[in-house]
């Protein structure tokens, strides 16, 4: 492995997990996130589609729903919405999703969004990784893998009985992560103009 590499890689680490109790949480997230859009070569004058995966009948699954519905209610362009409490983009019409995004969008630039179940240790923990999402995998659905980047947070326990533990989730943890996703989602905008601006 070169030097270069070596650099590009602690810089730009495959996954960033930061917990919403981190009091450096948003600007964690916010930059993470803009240097991984800065690096794909994303221009700050691109509408970037945000792809907010879950369904409002679940609890725990209603992390993406909320945060669409959330950035929906700002005054913000540089994201395209797609699943809202509304409108959720969940497992039964996901790739209808996928199709109505491909026909309004040449050549989008994706960011899936969802909930995940994890470990007890990353309870409360906000996930930004590179790559497509695999939504479903969670509950032993099979969906298509989607999105350029991924952001998951991990709402509870897995590993057994999924679909209950989705349901029974604490909808404060969900309603805390999603503030922290929506905040640091704002925050990138401006990050991430500050990044292009810099050159880096």
């Amino acid at each position: 492995m070169t030097a270069l590499n070596t650099i590009e890689k602690e810089l730009f680490p495959a996954k960033t997990r930061i917990h919403m109790e981190d009091p450096l949480a948003v600007a964690k997230f916010s930059w993470d996130l803009a240097r991984r859009i800065n690096r794909d070569g994303v221009s700050c004058r691109e509408q970037i589609v945000l792809l907010c995966i879950g369904t409002d009948r679940s609890t725990g699954d209603c992390l993406g729903p909320l945060i669409g519905t959330k950035l929906n209610s700002c005054q913000q362009e540089y994201f395209k919405i797609y699943g809202t409490l509304d409108q959720p983009a969940h497992a039964s019409n996901l790739n209808e999703k996928l199709e109505e995004i491909k026909r309004e969008h040449e050549n989008p630039y994706i960011i899936a969004l969802d909930a995940c179940l994890g470990s007890m240790d990353n309870v409360g923990c906000v996930n930004i990784g590179d790559g497509a999402l695999q939504p479903g995998s969670g509950v032993n659905k099979s969906l298509p893998p989607v999105g350029d980047l991924h952001i998951t947070g991990v709402v509870n326990v897995g590993g057994y009985l999924e679909y209950m533990v989705l349901q029974n989730t604490r909808l404060n943890i969900v309603m805390k992560m999603a503030d922290l996703i929506v905040e640091g989602l704002l925050r990138t905008v401006s990050q991430y103009s500050q990044l292009e601006t810099r050159g880096f």
